[in-house]
């Protein structure tokens, strides 16, 4: 079974880049292309990983991720948040909102998939490798 990630992304760009480079790394990708669609599809889906942006179309990603967190199916998949939100204060406003990690945009392709996994418990990592 392919480890799922929920990409939570409105911009189609940042959807492709994130979607190329984990789909490289044998992930099964979902997408979701606004707050509230995201919400629905970690019910649906039940993702291993979110990547979640934060300027979002209907609920921004801190709502997002305070919702998610309430939620007990969701109250445990780590959640990333993916941003271009790089103001002093944003990272611990994602973090207090229930995040697990905070990598910035613009994302360098070749450090994306460390960086993400470096947010990941180490047990989730082996029993990913030992899944390949």
């Amino acid at each position: 079974m392919k480890t799922k990630i929920l990409i939570i992304e409105d911009n189609e760009q940042n959807m492709y880049m994130l979607s190329f480079l984990l789909e490289s790394e044998n992930y099964e990708v979902i997408k979701a292309y606004s707050g509230a669609e995201g919400i629905k599809a970690v019910q649906r889906y039940e993702p291993h990983i979110i990547l979640l942006d934060i300027q979002l179309p209907e609920l921004d990603g801190y709502a997002v991720a305070k919702k998610l967190r309430e939620e007990e199916k969701s109250k445990d998949i780590p959640i990333i948040v993916v941003t271009s939100y790089a103001m002093p204060g944003d990272k611990e406003k994602a973090m207090e909102s229930g995040a697990t990690g905070y990598i910035e945009k613009p994302i360098n392709p070749d450090t994306f998939i460390s960086e993400m996994n470096s947010f990941l418990p180490k047990d989730f990592l082996d029993k990913r490798e030992s899944k390949l």
